[in-house]
């Protein structure tokens, strides 16, 4: 079962951001994520792209959405991911004429969020401080790979060198002595938290304005926020001058808490305090383990995992992982599969959270596409998808007349000379 979404609602009418316009002249994945967050809340995102490259990821493919005769086009699974609810205006920002829409664009937006490299935007007169005088209001956020100041400022930051600058990669991965090496997320997970601080800090800024009237500059990194989200292993360096190592899918403080082979493939087992434990050891036919001093309390099982592992592996392969978990569920003990991607999005409890969608979209040939939902939930102000992703400037001139005025003739003549790109391109 997939959600399928009615867009026929008038979009000023919809979600908690109703009435807020975003300047979006981000691309590649963390600011496309932090916009299509708001845009699913409700704001109106105005995408800017390059007139026939687009953003980056348009060509990040295969896999690319097939069209009605099967072929691809240009619409790669990876920019579909993050661009939902959006309008496409292809502007030459290289132009002075392309520099000028961008600036009355941001007259009329509330936020404007952008990654390009530090000073490229001051160049075209498009920075914060160029651009708050005609709008005081405006909140300014600039999202890039080490931020605006500071010895790396000046460098490209890709997610990969984020995950390994920042740490994560020295943490995942099977430990050295199994011969395991860093490893990285399978996804732009740096890209991905940073576009959620982002938008947090966007949320915030916009409650300050209610009281001040006043809009401000937010800059983010992707390395501050990687730096950020080491939480509990970040801290515990700092607690004891120690440094943490890759455990494989073990936890650096709870023993058991990781995969385990059943007769047929791994599943997943997570016991979060003592009680749990015990009743595990019930399950697996040795009540009498949690009586060894070794493994009583949780930090004993800690110091103690590499004696206490090898036994719970041995009773684990004794039933399938289906069998397991089941038993898992009725004693309550945390636990569950190690499930592909397609399983995922054929899991009922997923498909009954909404967390795949269909959308209207006019290249495929049953008029469809299908994304991944919103996880937020809310009772008064829900969440809503008004706009499959958009292809290449399909909005350029909807959003030059109806935002800025423009008279068909200025737009076409715009066009003609290269400013602009009009039409959706496949």
């Amino acid at each position: 079962m997939t959600s399928t979404i009615d867009n026929s609602e008038p979009e000023s009418a919809l979600g908690p951001l109703s009435g807020l316009r975003v300047l979006d002249l981000s691309r590649i994945l963390a600011g496309p994520t932090a916009t299509q967050l708001l845009g699913d809340l409700g704001a109106e995102i105005i995408k800017i792209e390059r007139p026939v490259r687009g953003d980056d990821t348009r060509g990040w493919g295969p896999p690319f959405l097939k069209d009605k005769h099967g072929s691809n086009t240009r619409e790669s699974a990876y920019y579909l991911s993050s661009n939902r609810n959006k309008s496409s205006v292809a502007v030459n920002l290289a132009s002075p004429e392309g520099q000028a829409l961008i600036r009355a664009l941001a007259t009329k937006s509330d936020i404007l969020v952008e990654n390009f490299k530090v000073g490229d935007l001051k160049r075209y007169g498009l920075d914060y401080h160029s651009l708050r005088d005609d709008n005081p209001g405006l909140i300014y956020c600039s999202i890039t790979g080490f931020g605006q100041t500071g010895p790396y400022s000046n460098r490209a930051g890709y997610d990969f060198l984020i995950q390994g600058m920042g740490g994560l990669m020295s943490i995942t991965g099977d430990p050295d002595e199994d011969g395991g090496r860093p490893m990285k997320a399978g996804v732009g997970i740096a890209d991905v938290m940073c576009g959620m601080y982002a938008c947090n800090a966007i949320l915030a800024a916009l409650n300050a304005r209610h009281a001040s009237a006043k809009g401000q500059y937010i800059d983010i990194s992707l390395l501050d926020c990687q730096v950020a989200w080491l939480i509990n292993q970040g801290v515990a360096h700092l607690v004891s001058g120690e440094t943490p190592k890759r455990l494989g899918n073990g936890h650096p403080t709870i023993v058991p808490y990781e995969t385990f082979p059943a007769s047929d493939k791994d599943f997943i087992i997570a016991t979060g305090n003592d009680d749990q434990f015990q009743r595990l050891c019930v399950l697996l036919g040795d009540p009498s383990l949690p009586n060894d001093p070794r493994f009583t309390k949780n930090a004993d099982r800690v110091g103690n995992r590499d004696t206490l592992l090898p036994l719970l592996r041995a009773m684990t392969m004794k039933k399938t992982a289906s069998e397991w978990i089941d038993l898992l569920e009725e004693a309550g003990v945390p636990g569950g599969p190690v499930n592909t991607i397609t399983q995922v999005f054929q899991d009922p409890h997923i498909l009954h959270r909404g967390m795949k969608l269909s959308m209207p979209h006019a290249l495929t040939e049953d008029g469809s596409v299908s994304l991944i939902g919103n996880p937020i939930n809310m009772s008064e102000t829900p969440v809503h998808y008004r706009k499959a992703p958009p292809r290449l400037g399909e909005h350029t001139s909807e959003i030059l007349s109806g935002v800025l005025g423009l008279e068909q003739d200025e737009i076409e003549n715009l066009a003609a000379t290269g400013v602009i790109a009009l039409g959706a391109e496949t």
